[in-house]
């Protein structure tokens, strides 16, 4: 069927479609919609999630090719959403993650951070900030991202005692947990949350209702929490109930 070729085409650009979405684009009922995603769900092509689909998860991550491409525009929008919020005079580490990219390139006007990272590309962005002084905490590299773990980040992680920690996942589950595929990342993680005083979370739409096998921690214990769509009732409900704020960009 043509329909459930474009609504993969779709999920594999946007990352995560609508039910709403694609029945008013295809001019179906939302019965239909539900249909087709049942169908790509049961052939493994997508992951049905509360509202939709996502590409499916399984127990490897996209490429890093795929990750920068998807959904570019709403990982820009959270970029500058979380900036903003970020104080100057302040240390903060930056994980590893093309969501935390886009953070770095909005952190460029900033002046006087400390910042610490397990990123080899989030350090070049920032390299540029001659306002900023960077330290990378070293590890093994991970070639597919420029991601630095291991024993070595984890030691360097603590040295330090950060003002913020904004940290990007894979997934987040209907939980709140916050979820990802390296479970060498998720020890990193576990470490910087320790270290840090707040701490943001940055995940666009295409993370939420998406699973991984390791988990880092849940989103009740965090500060901010900034996306680029609504998240589900159950998440949303979490989030209010342990004053995690939820910011929509």
């Amino acid at each position: 069927m043509i329909r459930t070729v474009e609504i993969l085409e779709i999920a594999k650009s946007e990352g995560k479609v609508l039910v709403d979405d694609l029945a008013q684009r295809f001019g179906v009922t939302t019965q239909t919609i539900r249909r087709d995603l049942a169908d790509l769900a049961e052939t493994g092509k997508l992951e049905r999630v509360h509202g939709g689909a996502v590409m499916p998860s399984g127990v490897v991550n996209l490429d890093y090719v795929q990750r920068q491409e998807l959904n570019a525009a709403g990982k820009a929008r959270i970029g500058r959403a979380c900036a903003a919020h970020v104080p100057e005079n302040a240390s903060i580490f930056v994980n590893i993650g093309t969501t935390n990219e886009a953070v770095s390139r909005e952190l460029l006007s900033h002046k006087n951070l400390l910042i610490v990272t397990n990123s080899l590309n989030s350090a070049n962005i920032l390299s540029a900030n001659p306002d900023c002084d960077i330290i990378v905490a070293g590890g093994n590299l991970r070639r597919s991202d420029g991601g630095l773990l291991g024993n070595l980040t984890t030691q360097v992680v603590d040295l330090f005692k950060f003002d913020l920690a904004i940290i990007s996942c894979a997934g987040i589950d209907e939980e709140g947990d916050l979820l990802e595929f390296d479970l060498q990342e998720v020890h990193a993680t576990k470490a910087i949350l320790r270290q840090a005083k707040s701490t943001f979370v940055v995940a666009d739409q295409t993370k939420i209702g998406r699973t991984a096998p390791g988990r880092i921690g849940n989103l009740a214990s965090v500060t901010k929490v900034f996306t680029d769509a609504p998240l589900p009732l159950p998440i949303n409900d979490l989030c209010s109930e342990s004053d995690t704020e939820m910011i929509v960009c």
